[in-house]
């Protein structure tokens, strides 16, 4: 109770009506990258020429640091491909902004991870999508397997940890979790999961490849079951209505504590809602950055109380809050209705009362075709 003799408010309530600066925020640096994997939520492939100048990200990052934002996670398309990439992480380590980047591990040489071991204020993630190279290759293509094992030996070779393995969870993965969770243990690293949503090319093979419902009530049991050990990033709250909350805020975020900033500048609620409906403005705007954050219309309405809709009836609502805002739009469904992966299979009635109406389609593709899906020739931007 609060000493007034009200009860006291929890984390997500106190954040649901939005926070002056981000806990955290997305920042794809760049759209270019090296793979094709064919469920990139940024649609990434080759490099947007309107990129935000060195000059810009330091003014980013020096914003972020009077906003006290206590980490960016940096990402793309393939962040260090950029050529400055290197100087905007020591830029934001020596203003005690913290920088976590997702990286193919195409660029992670042993001089790389022990320039990284040496640093302050890093952490890394090094994705890949299988223990075993049959299921990762036919998702992030021929030869990424081995790239990222070999840039995790570099890392654990320089002394650099604990870094993370970050999963994006598919029908292919789901019976391997097991072995994943073996993989980062092996490395001293840790393993994160994540959700695969229909945003970017990841709309096109999401039917394909999303987990069905025993696969998702398998993935939530074992989630229970490994605590706080495994990472989520919140991305299963959706499966709260289970019974058991998982470890976590369990909230979306949007905009409320988290956003998403591309490599144009352009200013997004979330990172899997590369949308004009949720374009909240620009960091090259009058202002910048906060007052993007702090006064963009679209934020503001995010700020402000929702409607439960219809599930509003629904006794487990205060436990999964309707479930993820990027999956519900870009699959046709209503932002005030289930979750298409409802594990009620409220969703799965939801998607089938659609009809065949066109989806949205992402703002952004950058998707360019890469030869039998193999990793392309590295093109430093």
């Amino acid at each position: 109770m609060s000493a007034g003799g009200a009860p006291a408010l929890g984390l997500a309530e106190r954040f649901e009506s939005g926070l002056d600066a981000p806990i955290c925020l997305t920042w794809e640096l760049t759209y270019a990258c090296n793979l094709a994997c064919v469920h990139c939520l940024s649609s990434s492939g080759r490099r947007d020429p309107r990129e935000l100048s060195s000059e810009e990200c330091m003014a980013i990052v020096d914003e972020l640091q009077r906003l006290q934002v206590f980490y960016v996670n940096i990402g793309g398309g393939e962040p260090t491909v950029r050529r400055d990439f290197w100087e905007i992480v020591d830029y934001a380590s020596a203003r005690r902004v913290g920088v976590k980047f997702s990286t193919n591990g195409s660029r992670i040489t042993a001089p790389a991870a022990a320039r990284l071991a040496a640093a302050d204020y890093v952490d890394v993630q090094v994705s890949i999508d299988g223990a075993s190279v049959d299921v990762n290759d036919a998702i992030r293509g021929t030869g990424s397997h081995a790239m990222a094992l070999r840039a995790m030996d570099h890392l654990a070779e320089a002394g650099f940890g604990p870094f993370k393995v970050s999963v994006v969870l598919t029908r292919r993965n789901a019976g391997e979790l097991d072995r994943l969770k073996t993989l980062a243990d092996r490395y001293g690293a840790q393993l994160r999961l994540t959700r695969l949503r229909p945003s970017g090319r990841g709309a096109d093979v999401w039917d394909e490849l999303r987990p069905t419902a025993a696969q998702q009530r398998a993935v939530y049991e074992w989630l229970l079951d490994q605590g706080e050990q495994v990472l989520t990033g919140d991305s299963f709250f959706h499966l709260s209505a289970y019974g058991q909350k998982l470890p976590g805020l369990n909230l979306c975020g949007a905009g409320r504590v988290v956003c998403l900033i591309d490599p144009v500048g352009d200013v997004y609620a979330c990172p899997f809602a590369i949308h004009e409906q949720f374009l909240a403005g620009n960091v090259r705007q009058e202002g910048g950055f906060t007052s993007v954050w702090r006064e963009s219309d679209l934020f503001l309405d995010l700020r402000r109380p929702q409607s439960a809709g219809v599930c509003g009836s629904c006794g487990f609502y205060d436990s999964c809050r309707g479930g993820c805002m990027a999956a519900k739009f870009f699959t046709g469904l209503p932002l005030a209705g289930p979750d298409p992966e409802c594990a009620l299979g409220h969703g799965e009635k939801a998607l089938a009362a659609r009809g065949h109406r066109p989806l949205p389609r992402p703002s952004v593709n950058m998707s360019r075709r890469a030869a039998n899906g193999s990793p392309d020739a590295i093109v430093v931007v």
